[in-house]
């Protein structure tokens, strides 16, 4: 049962104005999108209240704050905005523009400067035209509701606009913007997202889809899960902190082993994923990801995969069927048609990759400190017992049963095993100086 109530009116273009200079509009509540509106939009909507023609109405939440009444935009934001700008108010003064218009038979563009002092009648009446009004108030549910709900035409709103709408408070939904915008410059630079698609919330579904994956511990079917994992408050703050922590330890070792996603198929959203989910396995299961020679050779790989799957596409584009030597690509390629993000699909593009990647890397030994046994046998096999010191740096110092340590010669870091093979005898000094080199 609904419990909203409504009152319909209408203000002059100049009630609007001194409303939002008293700050009595609220153009950017919590449930509210980002402005995606072009300037062509926005021109179009200049040239109608010139021409005197009826605008939508606007939808305004009425709320109760400190004493006073504030009205929170559901629906008319991107109209109060443009005519904010043309008008030169506030904030919204450095975005104004200017527009084409026949005035009296003098087409030419103008701006609000211009319009003022050329054509004051004009002017006079943009000020007064009135624009229908919906002023509505009730639980802030219903609110949410009814802001997806209107928001159907013009510009819809994409799945993740209605998401944030739904569970703008969600702190899943708050740490999924955080790491958006923590990588944006990654995420624009390689294009596997536009400036438009971040300002819509395509990122944010992108980032809120890894961290819900990650949490599930592996791929999971897009967007099925993701409305129950956004507004689940079972998973308590100390568990997000988790999450996001790896999820941007993983972006940074996708950031460092492929430079040039945006010259691969990689950069599309459906592919990055699939990326994205394998190196986080790989770094779960200690794999060794930071070996430069080894990283190039993956890039390489990469490439020719996605070389091969688009030179595929075009082939049979032009009715040509595949060959023999094209199984792989064709394998691939038939995991981005169609329904890209079942997991279905998800999972066969990850056993490519896998395929492609694991044997590639070293694995880190489970078991990183030597054992007593381990440390008695070296002691007792190495007749010098003098410290070899660290590349670059030699010790020669001799070493005692009191003062020794044993060292993985190839950094455990690197791979190397915890096994007498890959151990020597060195001072404490040096083998805390070494690290990993």
């Amino acid at each position: 049962m609904m419990s909203l109530h409504n009152s319909y009116g209408e203000r002059t273009i100049n009630e609007l104005i001194l409303m939002f200079k008293s700050r009595q509009i609220n153009l950017d509540p919590g449930f509210q999108r980002n402005s995606v509106w072009t300037k062509a939009d926005r021109r179009r909507l200049i040239q109608s209240v010139i021409a005197q023609y009826p605008l939508p109405s606007i939808f305004l939440y009425e709320r109760r704050h400190k004493g006073g009444v504030i009205y929170d935009v559901i629906d008319g934001k991107q109209r109060l905005e443009t005519l904010l700008m043309f008008t030169r108010q506030g904030r919204f003064k450095r975005l104004a523009f200017d527009v084409k218009l026949d005035l009296n038979g003098d087409v030419d563009f103008y701006n609000w400067a211009a319009i003022k002092a050329k054509h004051p009648e004009i002017y006079h009446s943009f000020l007064t035209y009135k624009v229908q009004t919906a002023e509505v108030s009730g639980d802030l549910a219903e609110i949410v509701d009814l802001f997806v709900r209107i928001n159907s035409t013009g510009k819809p709103l994409t799945s993740g606009e209605k998401r944030n709408a739904r569970f703008y408070q969600s702190p899943f939904l708050k740490s999924a913007n955080q790491l958006v915008n923590r990588f944006r410059r990654f995420l624009l630079g390689q294009g596997i997202l536009s400036e438009s698609q971040i300002d819509r919330m395509k990122g944010t579904e992108l980032l809120s889809e890894l961290l819900m994956s990650i949490h599930h511990g592996g791929i999971i079917n897009k967007k099925t899960s993701l409305d129950r994992a956004i507004g689940n408050e079972s998973i308590n703050l100390n568990t997000l902190d988790r999450l996001a922590r790896e999820c941007t330890t993983t972006m940074n070792l996708v950031r460092r082993m492929f430079p040039d996603l945006k010259m691969t198929r990689f950069r599309n959203s459906a592919d990055f994923y699939s990326l994205f989910m394998i190196v986080w396995e790989m770094r779960s299961r200690n794999f060794v990801l930071t070996d430069r020679k080894r990283n190039k050779t993956a890039v390489l790989l990469l490439k020719r995969l996605s070389n091969g799957v688009d030179e595929l596409r075009d082939q049979l584009r032009r009715a040509k069927p595949a060959k023999s030597g094209q199984r792989l690509y064709s394998d691939y390629l038939l995991t981005v048609q169609g329904d890209t993000d079942s997991s279905a699909n998800r999972e066969r593009r990850a056993e490519i990759l896998r395929g492609l990647l694991f044997s590639l890397f070293e694995r880190k030994d489970e078991k990183r400190a030597f054992t007593s046994e381990q440390r008695r046998l070296l002691w007792n096999t190495d007749e010098k017992k003098v410290c070899p010191g660290r590349p670059g740096h030699p010790c020669g110092r001799q070493l005692t049963w009191e003062n020794f340590t044993v060292d993985h010669i190839l950094a455990h870091s690197k791979g190397g095993p915890t096994a007498l093979r890959n151990a020597q005898l060195m001072c404490r000094s040096c083998n805390s100086r070494k690290g990993a080199r």
